[in-house]
């Protein structure tokens, strides 16, 4: 159990964290669920079946995540990445087994975020029935947005989402696309894990994800939530490499 008296062996990694909008707090991230395939269209260019079945996660590191403005180092291991552009929610409140009508009252508030995906290495895990971590959890494959409060915005429901490489339109969604909402989504994933103050959940992408490459510059707006901005460049294969 966390105890702030305790001596510790190793040295204790810093809290990662992120901005928020409007407030000199920051808002600390402990766990990243991603829910997969949670927009018909994207199911369809998967080749999976749209129809509202229960939803599935999975999760990320927090050192997957990257802030607004700092560059995206291309992953060693791959030679096919592909975006996702997703809304996040950030949980301000915990709990388990939460119902959908109160599922809301646990949300500090949301952001935008990329879900940056191996795709070769998740096809030669879904091939050999393994886990998906080595093409969705390695170190900074969630960049991410600041966040906004839900006590400034609300908890929209429907909205734009856009990603743009080097100015070219290449994902554009809604929230209202979403086969399972906000609320549901919070309900069906606390009846597996009891969410925690600081956990963030990336709710899936709308159609349209694609490669991206050394040099490129992604911009993503949902103008009800917020905006990100990151550029992809080579990979650091030094010690030194902290991003």
């Amino acid at each position: 159990m966390p105890n702030s008296a305790a001596t510790f062996a190793v040295t204790v990694p810093s809290t990662v964290s992120l901005p928020i909008i409007g407030s000199a707090k920051r808002f600390p991230v402990g766990r990243i669920f991603c829910v997969g395939r949670n927009y018909a269209e994207h199911a369809r260019e998967m080749g999976g079946d749209p129809t509202r079945e229960p939803p599935f996660f999975f999760m990320k590191p927090p050192s997957a995540l990257v802030a607004d403005g700092m560059d995206v180092p291309y992953p060693t291991q791959s030679a096919d990445v592909e975006h996702e552009l997703e809304v996040v929610v950030a949980i301000g409140v915990g709990g388990a087994h939460i119902t959908v009508d109160r599922a809301l009252e646990h949300v500090y508030g949301y952001a935008v975020g990329v879900d940056l995906t191996c795709r070769d290495l998740q096809g030669q895990a879904k091939k050999a029935g393994r886990p998906w971590e080595t093409s969705k959890a390695f170190d900074h494959s969630a960049p991410c947005s600041a966040v906004t409060r839900a006590s400034e915005i609300g908890h929209p429901s429907s909205g734009p989402l856009e990603l743009r490489i080097n100015g070219s339109l290449r994902q554009r969604g809604d929230i209202g696309q979403m086969i399972w909402n906000v609320p549901e989504i919070i309900a069906h994933l606390s009846e597996y894990f009891a969410l925690q103050p600081g956990d963030l959940i990336f709710t899936g992408t709308p159609a349209g994800v694609g490669p991206v490459k050394i040099g490129d510059r992604l911009d993503l707006i949902a103008p009800t939530i917020g905006e990100l901005s990151f550029n992809i460049v080579a990979p650091n294969h030094g010690p030194e490499d902290q991003t």
